[in-house]
């Protein structure tokens, strides 16, 4: 993968349209994030609450799963257990084929994308309507979600105007948002009604109940599961939760940390199918309980089964930023990304992922579960390390720093000439070329280091008492 991982990310780099995109979706992401928590009291005890509250659900996975189904099963509808991606979709295709449908609605789902069921319906030949609004927008662009809260935050709301002016019946280019937001209603309006199928996936899986929960700010996602005749929940077992009172506590935490408001503008519980006397609902209710690779994650990584999918991370991540989430090769981007991809794919084949993090911390600072990020990034690197993955290259590079950083007055000599030789090849401040150092200055400057070390400097102002 290292090859394509760094093709990517150098296509990534010298895309100045992306990282307007970016900094304008993410920037504006931290900014409501960070308001909504100094406005609440005490978000660290709610912070520890959810994570408390996940922790419990996971250790008793077992039991409520079972409960959930018992529940859902109760209320009509019919439970379905995948062991991984490839036997999900197949009951996804199945079930659509045994009501002969043709058209198939899909609110955003980031469990679709990573099981890859955009793909198994095509195949099948079933038409596909993405209905969120930026799901729409990279379905017209043929590409896959860069974010998971924002799919497409790599565009630009002038490549939303074109796309738009070039697949719509309504051939209007405008760059008004409401003007494009209401020229994608026009355009989605008669498949909402017309799809024997629409699929969702589920933020919260309530054991006590067997409902799902969705969370969602368009209404699509209603649209999606109300209409058509048959409705099918993709979710995967980790989205489990004891009852009612701990599915809102954790919206509670979420909802800010991926928007920054107080709630969303749709949180809707589904349970079943219609039943005698109401006026709408799908007759079928199909839930399909997903595995891959979520058992494994429970004996090695469970603080990773907390994970909300509210894309704090990838908003707060430096690396995330600067390259978007189409250089990560996989359906989740960003620290959580890095983290899943692995799991899912291998670490043989994405042992760049771990490795691209700076581990600067920022990603379980803003966690609302306090997922410990970083230490399992971590734990992939000595992984990677532990079973020779690394290229020869970087074996023999660490090995010697490890043998001068354990020798201080080798590293302070080598230091000694570090430096100069550093400052030579600066001007105005910054280093923008130098030698060994491409991977670092093709994209960015190094800034101008100082005449003298720190730990010179720090022995220096000790000896005056500062």
């Amino acid at each position: 993968m290292s090859a394509a991982f760094d093709l990517r990310v150098d296509k990534a780099l010298a895309d100045p349209q992306l990282k307007i995109a970016l900094e304008r979706t993410t920037g504006n992401a931290r900014r409501k994030r960070a308001l909504a928590v100094a406005a609440w009291p005490d978000f660290a005890g709610a912070r520890t609450a959810a994570a408390a509250i996940k922790d419990h659900a996971i250790e008793h996975m077992a039991y409520y799963l079972d409960m959930f189904e018992r529940n859902a099963l109760a209320s009509g509808a019919q439970v379905h257990w995948a062991r991984d991606s490839e036997e999900a979709c197949a009951i996804v295709v199945d079930i659509c084929k045994s009501v002969g449908a043709k058209t198939v609605t899909r609110s955003k789902s980031m469990l679709g994308e990573e099981i890859g069921l955009p793909h198994a319906l095509a195949a099948a030949g079933l038409r596909r309507v993405e209905t969120d609004l930026a799901e729409h927008i990279i379905q017209l662009a043929n590409e896959t979600p860069s974010h998971i809260i924002w799919p497409a935050a790599h565009r630009t709301k002038e490549d939303v105007a074109e796309l738009f002016a070039n697949f719509h019946r309504d051939k209007t280019p405008t760059t008004d948002i409401e003007s494009m937001v209401a020229s994608a209603r026009k355009e989605l309006r008669e498949d909402f009604f017309s799809a024997e199928v629409g699929i969702s996936g589920a933020n919260f899986l309530v054991a006590d109940t067997g409902a799902i929960c969705t969370i969602t700010n368009e209404g699509n996602a209603e649209l999606t599961t109300t209409p058509p005749r048959v409705h099918i929940v993709t979710a995967g077992i980790e989205k489990i939760v004891a009852d009612t009172e701990q599915a809102l506590q954790l919206t509670r935490v979420l909802v800010p940390s991926a928007t920054g408001a107080d709630l969303t503008q749709y949180t809707s519980f589904h349970c079943g199918p219609k039943r005698p006397g109401d006026l709408d609902g799908p007759e079928q209710f199909h839930i399909v309980l997903v595995d891959h690779g979520r058992t494994r994650m429970l004996k090695e990584m469970p603080e990773m089964l907390r994970c909300l999918r509210c894309g704090a991370c990838l908003n707060h991540c430096v690396v995330y930023r600067a390259i978007g989430g189409h250089a990560y090769g996989g359906a989740y981007p960003g620290p959580m990304g890095s983290v899943l991809t692995p799991i899912f794919d291998g670490l043989e084949t994405t042992r760049d992922l771990p490795n691209a993090c700076t581990l600067n911390g920022q990603c379980k600072q803003v966690c609302p579960v306090d997922i410990p990020l970083p230490t399992l990034l971590r734990g992939w690197r000595e992984k990677s390390w532990n079973g020779g993955m690394e290229p020869v290259k970087t074996q023999i590079a660490i090995k010697l720093h490890a043998f001068a950083a354990a020798r201080p007055a080798l590293y302070r000599f080598g230091q000694s000439f570090a430096l100069p030789l550093m400052r030579f090849f600066a001007q105005g401040g910054w280093i923008s070329k130098m030698p060994l150092t491409s991977g670092w200055t093709a994209a960015r400057d190094l800034p101008k280091p100082p005449a003298k070390s720190f730990m010179a400097q720090y022995a220096a102002r000790k000896g005056t008492g500062q």
